[in-house]
């Protein structure tokens, strides 16, 4: 698909929930976007031109995503989407740019075992954080795992992969729950109970949006303590953390590409630039970095190519890097993933994760855990060694 830019910007197209159970990961998403769309602008846009954000909420409202990205590309004459949280979201919107031949970049952490080549997947995918994230607890803190989840695609088939990994380390699953989007307060106080007499030795939470607040309360407020017993997640972050509070956040352990408190001037100054614009930074995450980071890498393919040609910016951005506020990333010609960091860490005292290992460089992506020899988390990670205090 190509779309010629005739009003003098290069239009593309968002669709981030501002509102709805995830809106507190999407807000982060699309104010990372909208940073990133003001710095290119800032430098003379591309090619003498600014980039023009077509912005819709979908309220997180799983067939919005679908019927939203249709309404772009016909409607605004959009061929570069930047959009979703959910899978379920990205599953409504995939049909859609792959029938129009649109690009879809993706930034958000997902389940693997998925390959179009119209989308660009800027996430995680499980061998960058449910493999590590597993071995890691296995090692740490033991091999009995109580699972948690939303009901809906991602938990699932992560769960699937995670089970797979631990049982493989001799582990065990003892027991496994998925909670509607619609689950109250007492239907969590019940289930953290629960959790609590059959003593695990670690959960592994793949609960998102406020239901994941919801769930951290519970779990504290019944008598659970992260330091003991802690859930572990791939998507629980700064923005939730902070809003749960450091007393029930405290020891819960997350695996992320990025954390807020990386120390490297890549990330001071994307720091510094988030708070001038929207006067915090309690909102950063690592899908917020995510998608700050691939408008980037958009743009650089864009200046490349110089006209909005789906198939061209395909090609250019197959292989690109860039200096990301996590670290160096690049897009792997093989399977349109992103090589990115993996890093494991702890909520401490005063609701700041501290990463615990890292790895020495970034991991290919492998979304379907198909390649030999890469997953050995072992020999590819270092213990983080903290300065005294």
């Amino acid at each position: 698909m190509t779309v010629l830019s005739t009003q003098g910007s290069w239009r593309v197209g968002i669709l981030f929930a501002t509102s709805g159970v995830t809106s507190i990961i999407e807000q982060s998403q699309l104010n990372g976007t909208l940073l990133a769309i003001d710095e290119v602008n800032a430098r003379g846009g591309v090619r003498g031109l600014p980039i023009e954000p077509v912005s819709y909420n979908p309220d997180s409202v799983v067939a919005y995503y679908g019927e939203l990205a249709e309404k772009l590309i016909v409607e605004d004459r959009v061929s570069a989407i930047f959009a979703c949280y959910m899978s379920s979201a990205r599953k409504a919107a995939l049909p859609v740019v792959e029938r129009r031949n649109a690009l879809f970049f993706y930034p958000t952490p997902y389940e693997g075992f998925e390959c179009s080549p119209n989308v660009i997947y800027g996430g995680a995918t499980p061998n960058q954080n449910s493999v590590p994230l597993a071995n890691y607890l296995l090692n740490t803190f033991g091999k009995r795992i109580f699972f948690v989840g939303s009901d809906y695609i991602y938990p699932r088939e992560s769960n699937r992969v995670m089970r797979n990994v631990l049982h493989q380390g001799g582990g065990e699953v003892v027991d496994e729950r998925y909670l509607s989007f619609y689950t109250d307060t007492d239907g969590f106080d019940e289930l953290a109970r629960e959790i609590i007499e059959l003593k695990p030795d670690a959960i592994f939470s793949t609960v998102v949006g406020q239901m994941c607040i919801d769930f951290y309360r519970a779990y504290h407020a019944a008598g659970g303590d992260g330091r003991v017993c802690p859930i572990a997640s791939l998507t629980a972050n700064e923005a939730e953390i902070a809003t749960i509070g450091p007393e029930a956040g405290v020891g819960h352990i997350t695996a992320a590409p990025y954390f807020r408190n990386i120390n490297s001037s890549a990330n001071r100054k994307f720091l510094k630039a988030y708070r001038a614009k929207f006067g915090t930074v309690s909102d950063v995450t690592s899908c917020c970095e995510a998608a700050y980071s691939q408008m980037h890498m958009f743009a650089n393919a864009l200046e490349e190519v110089g006209e909005m040609d789906t198939d061209l910016l395909r090609e250019a951005l197959l292989g690109a890097t860039f200096d990301a506020p996590q670290g160096q990333i690049k897009i792997d010609p093989d399977n349109n993933h992103t090589y990115l960091q993996s890093r494991i860490a702890q909520v401490d005292n005063n609701g700041e994760f501290i990463v615990e290992s890292k790895v020495r460089r970034a991991l290919k992506p492998d979304p379907y855990l198909v390649y030999p020899g890469i997953h050995d988390w072992s020999f590819r990670t270092q213990k983080v060694v903290k300065s005294p205090q």
